[in-house]
């Protein structure tokens, strides 16, 4: 009994280190790097961990993570008060991230759906140019690949092929991101938060439709590199350690 209470506090003791440790990088991360003055696109560079952190601690776990994390970082590096209500989408974009990790796509889809028929069913959306969300689409596609080599057994994050492992994070990074981003665009839109926080007109929506669909994909890519590049030896060794929480 004393030996497994032992183990049980061990346990325990890897959850909240590793939660303390990425919600401390999370921090960091979303504590500079700001650029664009424009509401529903990326501020920080949190975007960087973001996947990785859901990944690694799973979708409870990275959600809380990374939430003390960008809320920390707010509060370091304050954009404005209605930036704690969007930045509630990069935690969302872990916990995504997590479950397409472990083929757990029923949720994903059912996220997606939904905040895509809000958007679409908003008439101020009929005004925006239907190509100023092109990576939420492939983002969607790519959900649905996912969905498709599960359902045939192919996706498995346990494979010791390299090439094999580095496409399933880059799919699920790629998902949670994207997760990330239609959160923002749900707040935004068919939330009306940018005519009730902003005051918006149409003209300004149309401007930052057509800078999003630049800036967004390229920091997209960018984080779903370096979950690829940094993903694969980390979840080797913290496996090899006996310390991962989702696995």
């Amino acid at each position: 009994m004393c030996l497994a209470m032992e183990k049980g506090e061990f346990r325990a003791s890897q959850v909240v280190a590793l939660v303390a440790v990425f919600a401390a990088l999370n921090v960091i991360t979303d504590s500079f790097g700001r650029e664009l003055p424009q509401a529903g696109i990326w501020y920080s560079w949190n975007f960087s961990i973001e996947p990785l952190t859901g990944i690694v601690l799973g979708p409870l776990f990275g959600f809380a993570s990374n939430f003390i994390g960008v809320m920390i970082g707010h509060y370091v590096n304050p954009i404005g008060v209605y930036e704690f209500l969007f930045t509630i989408g990069a935690p969302i974009g872990a916990a995504v991230s997590a479950l397409m990790f472990k083929g757990r796509w029923k949720l994903v889809l059912v996220y997606y759906v939904a905040l895509f028929t809000a958007y679409f069913i908003t008439p101020v959306s009929w005004q925006l140019p239907l190509w100023g969300m092109w990576d939420t689409y492939i983002a969607f596609f790519v959900l649905i690949a996912t969905i498709l080599l599960v359902e045939k057994g192919v996706w498995r994050n346990e494979t010791h092929g390299r090439t094999s492992f580095s496409l399933i994070l880059a799919a699920s990074a790629f998902v949670g991101l994207e997760a990330d981003i239609l959160f923002r665009i749900f707040i935004f839109i068919p939330g009306q938060t940018y005519s009730l926080f902003y005051d918006l007109n149409i003209e300004a929506l149309q401007a930052i439709w057509g800078s999003a669909a630049l800036i967004t994909p390229a920091k997209a890519v960018l984080s779903t590199m370096v979950t690829v590049i940094i993903g694969h030896p980390l979840i080797r060794t913290l496996r090899k350690a006996g310390i991962l929480i989702y696995h």
